[in-house]
């Protein structure tokens, strides 16, 4: 997960003519149980964006102008490549 995490950070696009430039970016986090899987006998690891809008940086919002920039999908891919 913490891989994955980094190359996500890596990929983040930074609106620097927003007010708030880099909370995105700084927005990842990663967490972890043992207990994970349909019968709880596998560990798990998470990846989320806390932002409120990351799924709009993710899938897009349907306008051209915000197309769909698919960080956890292309992180997931690149991070997996390195284990």
């Amino acid at each position: 997960a913490n891989v994955i995490k980094g190359v996500a950070v890596g990929l983040s696009p930074v609106d620097e003519s927003s007010p708030d430039a880099g909370h995105y970016k700084a927005s990842w986090e990663t967490d972890s149980t043992a207990r994970g899987g349909r019968n709880r006998d596998r560990a798990v690891g998470y990846v989320r964006n806390t932002a409120y809008y990351a799924r709009w940086v993710e899938y897009g919002n349907g306008h051209p102008s915000d197309p769909a920039h698919h960080v956890l999908l292309r992180a997931a891919q690149l991070g997996g490549r390195n284990q």
